[in-house]
Parts: structure tokens; C-alpha cells; sequence
């Protein structure tokens, strides 16, 4: 004797309605949630005024101009120890070969991709044409190091490289 199997429900309109409400109701509950957490954690701007950026772009070409026709050669090496801190080392000379002393540089390292992570660091002439700095609290990963040589108030060198820090 074989037992008798119950009858399926029916699918009815207010059925159907339901599953679609729910179905919805899900989708737009996980875009607003994405959307939230996409604003939350964006990072910012590489400029904080595309125009004025634009307007000061003549001034930058000339300055680089000026910068590649001094030929200074400036050399930097950064090396992080294992807690965090990382020391930047700078070797400035002439397009002789004579050493630049008596500029003040300073140095940034950015993240590439979030500027929340940027580090400063002011460096301190330690012999002719040598500068020494350390930066705290720095990752590994991949930095943009950013140089800037000042003489009288003028900046006369930058330059950006990226660099991997282990």
C-alpha cells in the first residue's frame, strides 16, 4: 500500500509577486550596501582642482627644463627595517661632479594608490651633499618617493620614482 503524495502548492500571482518583490529587494539591498562601502573608503583626488593644476602646468615644464639643463645628478636609496622605519639617504651633485651642499630637501613617500598612506620626511644635510632622513610607520609594498631640493625659499630639483619596499 503506497502512500499518497500530497498535491504541489499552486503557483499563484500573489506567489509569483512575492518572489519577485523578494528577488528586488535583495539586489537593490546589495548595490546601496556596495555603493555605501565604495564612497566610505575612496581615497580623494590627485589634485584638488583640476584647473588650478592646469594653469600651473606652463610653471612646471619651465622648471623641469631648468632642472635637466643644471644636470645634477641626485641619487637616493630608502631601505626599511623590519619595524617600520625607513631610512632615505640622498647623494646630490653637480653636473661636475661637486657636491650640492647646503639645499634643504625633503621627501614624501606616496602610495600609489591611496594618499591616506603618504609619508613626509625632512631631510638633514649629515656630510657635503649627503642627506639623511627616516620615515615611521611605513608598509611594505610598492612607494612613490618623492624628492624636493629647495635653495633660498625656490624649489630647484623633484623628481618621483617608484620604488618597492620590503
Amino acid at each position: 500500500m503506497s502512500k499518497p503524495v500530497a498535491a504541489p502548492r499552486p503557483l499563484t500571482g500573489r506567489m509569483v509577486l512575492i518572489m519577485l518583490i523578494a528577488f528586488f529587494g535583495v539586489v537593490f539591498g546589495v548595490n546601496l550596501t556596495l555603493a555605501k562601502l565604495a564612497i566610505d573608503t575612496l581615497p580623494g583626488t590627485e589634485v584638488d582642482s583640476a584647473y588650478s593644476a592646469s594653469l600651473a602646468y606652463e610653471g612646471e615644464i619651465a622648471a623641469a627644463r631648468k632642472q635637466n639643463e643644471r644636470g645634477w645628478k641626485v641619487d637616493a636609496h630608502v631601505e626599511r627595517a623590519a619595524d617600520g622605519v625607513a631610512n632615505i639617504l640622498v647623494n646630490a651633485r653637480d653636473s661636475l661632479g661637486s657636491p650640492l651642499a647646503g639645499l634643504a630637501f625633503s621627501s614624501r613617500l606616496e602610495r600609489p594608490t591611496d594618499r591616506r598612506g603618504d609619508r613626509e620626511a625632512n631631510l638633514v644635510e649629515a656630510e657635503s651633499a649627503v642627506y639623511r632622513g627616516k620615515v615611521a610607520d611605513v608598509a611594505p609594498g610598492q612607494w612613490d618617493l618623492v624628492l624636493e631640493g629647495d635653495a633660498s625659499g625656490r624649489r630647484v630639483f623633484l623628481s618621483k620614482s617608484r620604488i618597492i619596499l620590503k
